[in-house]
């Protein structure tokens, strides 16, 4: 099986082109340091179940925020920082303390020369329900742009998610295919909404029992997508 005549392809970010191990960890140490040294109290009145609930709350207030991980969380620190007396921009200041550190990823070493090799042949859109910023982490120049569900609304698997990058493309969703490592999110999203699914299943696990099967290539690595893909001209 190939993807041909695919024309454009989209990419989950975390777990697919970089590691997310001890990212969040780091980040959210950083953001503690940073209370430490400017905002004391936040760290004395909230521990993390704290901070859980107070996330909670946000989220009782206004569901609509749940696939805008950076609003939930500014909404949040917000909640911490006010409580303890303390202005407006400490809440923007700690976010952007975690957001620095959240964007300091280890890129998996195909995934530069994977891009590079598909830049000049295919659209690629990176579609996430994380709120990573490819231009941050230096990968940016390889989109065509970034679709984040905390535009679209909605998060993969929803349907919403990958109907935005056929409509930004203007193709027919048979015509794009997407690559993930979450069997859910990304593969039975694509495939459901009728995109070319390609599972990126680094540790070749076998498909969750619990989802239903779906059509799928898999691969172990970016290296392997060329396989996929039909020849370069004059290859």
């Amino acid at each position: 099986m190939s993807l041909d005549p695919v024309r454009a392809l989209s990419f989950d970010l975390d777990e697919t082109l970089w590691s997310l191990e001890q990212v969040i960890e780091r980040a959210e140490a950083d953001m503690a340091a940073f209370f430490r040294e400017h905002y004391p109290k936040v760290l004395e009145r909230f521990d993390r179940a704290a901070m859980l609930e107070l996330r909670r709350e946000v989220l009782r207030r206004d569901p609509s925020i749940t696939h805008n991980l950076g609003e939930l969380r500014l909404r949040t620190l917000r909640l911490a920082t006010d409580a303890c007396g303390y202005p407006p921009e400490a809440a923007r200041r700690a976010l952007a303390v975690f957001l620095e550190g959240r964007n300091r990823v280890r890129l998996f070493e195909e995934t530069r020369p994977t891009l590079e090799r598909l830049r000049p042949r295919y659209p690629l859109v990176a579609l996430t329900n994380g709120n990573a910023d490819v231009h941050r982490i230096g990968v940016g120049h390889y989109f065509h742009t970034t679709i984040y569900a905390a535009q679209v609304g909605a998060a993969k698997p929803a349907a919403e998610m990958f109907e935005s990058v056929t409509r930004l493309l203007g193709l027919r969703p048979e015509q794009a295919a997407h690559v993930g490592d979450d069997p859910e999110a990304d593969v039975l999203g694509a495939a459901r909404f009728g995109m070319r699914a390609v599972w990126l299943n680094r540790q070749g696990l076998p498909w969750p029992e619990h989802l239903p099967r779906v059509e799928y290539l898999e691969i172990r690595s970016l290296n392997d997508l060329h396989r996929l893909l039909p020849e370069e001209d004059g290859a």
